[in-house]
């Protein structure tokens, strides 16, 4: 199975017939998709002019979606290798219990899904590194009350998400589900209330 780097080479390289450059920027998805697979094409889609549908896409707007997706990998991955550091030094001075960020973290490894997006066309629109950034800026800082993304307090707690967790608190102004460590504990009763809220006025 090919990995993101031969991937990537494959978008790259000028020999490749397009349906092939196209397919394989799809398969790196499968390697590396902050807001997932499906939300996350849509959201290069839109950034750089592809047609979703399109088998033979300009090939310098698919380099252009690539280079956005190594410079969004970069960031992230930087972050696990510092993760993984912090990690090995608190094991060596006896702190095994996991916090809830490790726990986030364990289900995230690889960067799928690390600020998932429910529906596949809503998404935040700012470049991926600069939303890995934010939301890595968040993890590492005190819990707060908004989205560490979009900023906006509009969070709700839905009951009906598409993939696991099946529950979670979704931002209603960028479309992230939220990691909970990022939250207060207020943040997120609110979140519930708002989602009950939600559901009782469709009842």
């Amino acid at each position: 199975m090919a990995g993101f780097r031969s991937l990537a080479r494959q978008v790259r390289d000028p020999r490749c017939d397009l349906a092939l450059r196209r397919y394989s920027l799809r398969k790196c998805l499968e390697r590396f998709a902050p807001y997932g697979h499906r939300a996350t094409w849509d959201h290069l889609c839109v950034r750089h002019g592809i047609e979703p549908e399109d088998r033979a896409p300009d090939p310098a707007r698919l380099v252009a979606a690539l280079d956005e997706l190594e410079e969004a990998r970069a960031v992230w991955l930087a972050y696990e290798e510092n993760f993984a550091d912090r990690r090995k030094r608190e094991k060596h001075f006896g702190l095994r219990r996991p916090s809830p960020i490790d726990d986030w973290h364990r289900h995230t490894w690889g960067g799928n899904g690390v600020a998932r997006c429910d529906s596949p066309a809503e998404h935040p629109s700012a470049p991926l590194d600069e939303v890995l950034r934010r939301l890595i800026a968040a993890l590492e800082d005190e819990p707060g009350a908004a989205c560490p993304v979009c900023g906006s307090t509009g969070i709700v707690w839905r009951q009906d998400l598409a993939g696991e967790p099946w529950t979670g608190p979704v931002c209603t102004g960028c479309g992230i589900l939220v990691p909970r460590p990022v939250l207060t504990s207020e943040a997120v009763a609110a979140a519930k209330e708002a989602g009950r809220r939600a559901l009782a006025s469709v009842a």
